[in-house]
């Protein structure tokens, strides 16, 4: 048995809830450190960077999904809603302390969004998540059919959203934020068809 085969046979013995509480076990580790001084000296700052990197690390295994099964035969695709879903659930969280316990002056909140570039992508990256949430579930892809893959297509403006987001945030040049979007357009690239990948070579 390869190990492709031996990778598909433990996916398939994994039920996707199992998937959905170990995906959400970092988010209350965090906030615990967080009350209990874990995080350093700027604990909401760092607690809203930690979130907002693991949306974008689970972004980028959702976007790896197609990839692995068509280029290695690693076929993880029961569990693609579940990480779509947690990618959500991570920028939703990011977000709520940038506005609850970051910022928290609405005011400011609405000016941060008009006047700051990396505001106003996170913002509009989740504004395009929001529609590919609502719409991870079995009615929605019986009702939309053909439309619901059109659809969640946006996926890939909101990793590509989300990575300009992390580089405009980052204060001068770091490599990481360059990292994650170098893991996205490669990903985005791989998931092309062979002829037109050859025309961007």
């Amino acid at each position: 048995m390869s190990v492709t085969d031996r990778i598909n046979g433990i996916a398939r013995r994994i039920p996707t809830w199992a998937v959905y509480c170990l995906c959400a076990l970092p988010a209350p580790w965090l906030f615990y450190l967080g009350l209990t001084g874990g995080l350093g000296i700027e604990p909401i700052k760092e607690l809203e960077h930690r979130l907002g990197e693991l949306a974008l690390q689970f972004l980028i295994a959702g976007l790896a999904v197609t990839p692995l099964r068509r280029h290695l035969g690693v076929n993880l695709m029961k569990f693609r809603r579940a990480i779509g879903l947690v990618t959500f659930f991570y920028v939703a969280l990011h977000l709520a302390v940038w506005l609850f316990l970051d910022v928290q002056i609405w005011s400011q909140i609405w000016a941060d969004i008009v006047k700051r570039p990396y505001v106003t992508v996170g913002m509009l990256a989740f504004v395009v998540m929001i529609p590919l949430a609502v719409t991870s579930n079995g009615w929605s892809v019986r009702m939309l059919g053909p439309r619901w893959r059109q659809l969640h297509r946006l996926v890939y403006v909101a990793a590509i959203l989300g990575a300009l987001h992390f580089i405009w945030l980052a204060r001068g040049f770091q490599l990481e934020p360059l990292l994650y979007m170098a893991a996205i357009l490669v990903l985005l690239v791989l998931r092309l068809p062979p002829r037109r990948r050859r025309a961007l070579a």
